[in-house]
């Protein structure tokens, strides 16, 4: 087994990254990254001869129909539903600081 990661490393990365943590933290994440860096070790030590690399564990393709335009809304029944309209367009406030 690789020689966990000293508690000075942690309290040295620490504070590279501006950290402040306590000693009941600064005990857990040692601990902690101690176990992480042992799980990224046994990765490391599996033997991989022969095994393609995936980006993805499943055969995908693109599952898309046909882009075929459809028929829109009627323009006179929207525009009717609408607060105010003016020109056959939504009518809007006035945008801020202009004159109304």
């Amino acid at each position: 087994m690789a020689e966990r990661i000293s508690r000075d490393e942690v309290a040295h990365v620490a504070r590279l990254a501006r950290l402040r943590l306590s000693e009941e933290e600064l005990e857990r994440f040692t601990l902690q990254l101690g176990d992480v860096l042992n799980h990224a070790a046994d990765v490391a030590a599996l033997d991989l001869e022969g095994v393609a690399a995936t980006s993805h564990p499943y055969a995908v393709g693109n599952v898309l129909r046909e882009d075929v335009p459809g028929g829109g809304l009627d323009r006179s029944e929207v525009l009717a539903q609408a607060p105010e309209t003016e020109a056959g367009q939504f009518r809007v406030p006035p945008v801020r600081g202009e004159a109304p």
